[in-house]
């Protein structure tokens, strides 16, 4: 399996298909490069390059003790980039990798990045605090780590009920799709799933949004039950210069595969714009 050696010695697992401008892509959490397929088959289709990686501790990457943080995923994905000569690449990240990619170029700037595409991403940041009096309680993130570790396997299961929005009454998502993710979920490593929790509702991305100097769309669903529109996207839009924010009305946060087809149109319209 292709995979890069980063400085402290874990080995990142990628997938790279096709030819043409390189887009990378960033997963959420706790899943893995898989979750990125239907958007990687299409641009590949259309021409593109498409690299996606499984982050430390997840997939089929290492599962080192340390290192589970934004500072060192956003590191790795550097390590990644310099590894396989990206220029003018496109950084796409869902989720957690959003933050991922947020952290990536306030730490590294944008030398060789073309554009950047935030989906349901985490930025400016989750968790409630005085100067962010919108964001979620502490409590929710509490209640995810302690299903977490009193079982996760059942914890994974039952998410994948609002991540892709199957609670409503008109959703068609299949039982294989929740499997899917459930077998990401326990793909990634025990100690990885713990520590990115903290890491994916405490970081503060605002600074890095403010470094974000490249063309950004910022993709989400107004029914997004795992990240509240309202307190990441509506904000970040505001935040990172001359931002794109395209809202898809009744979009779950798993809007990549329930809404694969419209989540494709919308990023070759913006890589081609």
């Amino acid at each position: 399996m292709p995979s890069v050696t980063v400085k402290d010695g874990t080995q990142l697992y990628y997938k790279d298909w096709g030819t043409g401008q390189p887009v990378v892509f960033s997963h959420g959490w706790p899943l893995s490069s898989d979750a990125w397929e239907d958007q990687m088959l299409f641009l590949a289709e259309h021409g593109y390059r498409c690299i996606a990686h499984d982050r430390r501790g997840h997939g089929r990457s290492g599962q080192p003790w340390n290192g589970n943080d934004m500072n060192t995923y956003a590191d790795d994905l550097a390590e990644l980039t310099n590894h396989l000569n990206l220029k003018n690449a496109v950084h796409v990240g869902h989720s957690t990798g959003g933050g991922e990619v947020a952290r990536f170029i306030g730490r590294h700037g944008s030398k060789n990045v073309a554009k950047a595409v935030l989906i349901g991403a985490v930025p400016p940041i989750m968790v409630k605090t005085p100067a962010n009096p919108g964001g979620l309680p502490m409590e929710a993130f509490d209640q995810i780590r302690a299903g977490v570790l009193a079982d996760r396997s059942q914890f994974f299961k039952d998410l994948s009920i609002p991540f892709y929005g199957a609670n409503r009454p008109d959703s068609k998502v299949s039982q294989g799709l929740r499997d899917s993710f459930w077998h990401q979920g326990m793909m990634a490593g025990h100690k990885a799933v713990y520590d990115c929790i903290k890491q994916f509702s405490e970081t503060d991305f605002t600074e890095d949004l403010k470094k974000m100097d490249v063309p950004t769309l910022i993709l989400h669903g107004d029914d997004d039950q795992i990240v509240p529109i309202a307190d990441s996207a509506l904000l970040s839009a505001k935040i990172v210069k001359g931002a794109t924010l395209k809202v898809i009305p009744g979009a779950p946060h798993g809007m990549c595969s329930t809404l694969k087809n419209q989540v494709n149109t919308e990023l070759l319209a913006f890589i081609r714009a």
